[in-house]
């Protein structure tokens, strides 16, 4: 097997930062080649360079395509050649149609110079049914799914006829179905010939698709692993620096008293009100517990704990909340958290933070009550505060005044955690706190949810991945189709058990 790419020595420096040192990367053609690291250890920026995103100049070492060494200025230099990258955030306009977005900047073009809109279609449909995406050419972007949207990427890479495909973090917003969908299309375009370079923090995705895998520490290559050697531990190692004997941290639960109850809690969707997304759900969390709430994408978990916090989801809201016994109101964000409730959600970056704003602000802004002196936010107070969370959770930035949107997805999610922490809730809800990020960010996450618990705080844990629930949870309860179908402390809680009561339907 021949090299369709190697990388030699790629240096990419920052103002006072060296994102990548020495770099060398070997990927050979017609393979699905995948690159792992932590957050920040500079697998984008590589692909950057690679993809001219990055231009020549701008870097120290050499790019050698096709055994040509290639110098490329900007994105359509590298795209003339057939090698074409697909961001993590996908570039497509919501407004226009799935064909215009295929062919822009490459539209097919008739008589005149005009662009041949029948030819447009038509052409957009045969890519569309390579990818297995049956809609129609002419729908707008803003009517389709995320993971539609993916696909029309895809579709959009074959129309400039590539031959390395490089995809950041494909799956990182898809659900179950959509990701393997998605994994099986790259498995479908190496038989084509076509050769894949995907980044992942997904270890099982990886050794479902990857021919090899190179690791990335700290913008420097660690090493190279063909997939009989494949393993996640050995992954883990290189990425980490470190043996990670245990995936969870040790967690020692010191279980109080009931700290809140929900009592038949319903909440009908906001737009079709026939619809009821909660049916009577009731749950209990004591102090120094960690509950977990397991359910397939879709089963009502997010709707749940939104509906419960300031009733951000949902119309026709019913139930009671109780705290320590006592019922309370939280019909709104304000009295969610004035009654000790805080929920991090699992959009941190749409309704968690404001990226444009720095790390200190988004620490304070739910609690700047705490901060007021003369009716003023008490700047200097903010400021030691803010530096007090950056250093006991170990955010990586070198002041509080760094943009959150800088941060890695760790370290962006750190910043939320401090945030719910420093508002002093009894009651934290936690939905996907590590979708998106790294191993070694994982079980940061992990250490500061037990600290938690150990402070006698109640923690709710909504995950999508069962084994992260069984790893760190005291007790468990399954929803599906809006309903809990069931309630297992962790000692009874195996797999087989959970997903069985995950999957119980409703009775009709």
């Amino acid at each position: 097997m021949t090299n369709i790419l190697e990388m030699r020595g790629i240096t990419k420096t920052f103002p006072g930062v060296k994102a990548l040192s020495e770099v060398t990367l070997e990927v050979n053609r017609g393979e699905v080649h995948a690159i792992c690291g932590e957050n920040g250890a500079g697998k984008s920026t590589l692909m950057k360079v690679l993809s001219g995103v990055y231009g020549h100049g701008t870097y120290e070492g050499d790019i050698v395509f096709e055994d040509e060494v290639v110098e490329f200025k900007d994105i359509t230099d590298s795209e003339a050649k057939g090698i074409v990258i697909i961001h993590q955030e996908l570039a497509l306009s919501p407004y226009l149609s799935i064909a215009e977005n295929i062919f822009l900047n490459n539209e097919v073009k008739g008589r005149g110079g005009l662009i041949d809109w029948n030819k447009t279609n038509h052409e957009a449909q045969t890519l569309l049914h390579r990818v297995g995406l049956r809609d129609n050419p002419t729908t707008k972007i803003m009517n389709i799914g995320v993971g539609k949207q993916q696909l029309v990427e895809i579709a959009k890479a074959l129309s400039k006829r590539v031959k390395l495909l490089i995809l950041d973090e494909p799956t990182a917003a898809l659900n179950d179905e959509d990701s393997d969908h998605l994994l099986d299309l790259i498995l479908h375009l190496k038989e084509q010939g076509i050769t894949s370079i995907i980044i992942s923090h997904k270890l099982n995705e990886i050794k479902k698709i990857a021919d090899t895998v190179t690791v990335i520490r700290d913008g420097k290559s660690i090493e190279t692993i063909a997939k009989a050697d494949v393993s996640e531990e050995r992954i883990i190692k290189d990425m980490v620096g470190r043996d990670l004997e245990h995936r969870y941290p040790e967690h020692t639960p010191n279980i109080g008293e009931e700290l809140l109850r929900v009592e038949d809690w319903t909440a009908h969707h906001p737009q079709d009100t026939s619809r009821v997304m909660v049916d009577n759900v009731n749950i209990t969390v004591s102090a120094g517990e960690i509950v977990g709430i397991a359910g397939l994408m879709g089963a009502g978990r997010t709707e749940f704990a939104m509906s419960l916090f300031g009733q951000t989801y949902g119309s026709r809201i019913s139930g009671k909340v109780f705290k320590r016994g006592k019922e309370i109101k939280t019909r709104t964000v304000s009295e969610a958290i004035d009654n000790g409730i805080a929920y991090a959600t699992e959009d941190r970056k749409t309704y968690g933070l404001n990226l444009i704003e720095d790390i200190k602000r988004n620490i304070s802004m739910a609690s700047l009550g705490k901060l007021e002196k003369y009716g003023l936010v008490h700047d200097n107070e903010e400021f030691k505060v803010a530096n007090e969370y950056r250093t006991s959770m170990n955010i990586k930035a070198p002041n509080v005044l760094v943009k959150t949107g800088k941060l890695s997805g760790g370290n962006q999610q750190k910043v939320v955690l401090s945030k719910w922490i420093y508002s002093d809730p009894d009651v934290l809800i936690l939905d996907e706190p590590t979708r998106g990020i790294d191993v070694g960010a994982k079980y940061e996450i992990y250490t500061i949810i037990n600290r938690l618990a150990s402070e006698g705080k109640g923690v709710i844990v909504i995950s999508s991945e069962l084994p992260e629930l069984l790893g760190i949870c005291d007790r468990i309860y399954a929803l599906s189709e809006g309903r809990i179908t069931g309630e297992l402390p962790i000692d009874e809680a195996t797999p087989e058990a959970v997903l069985k009561l995950m999957t119980m339907e409703k009775p009709r």
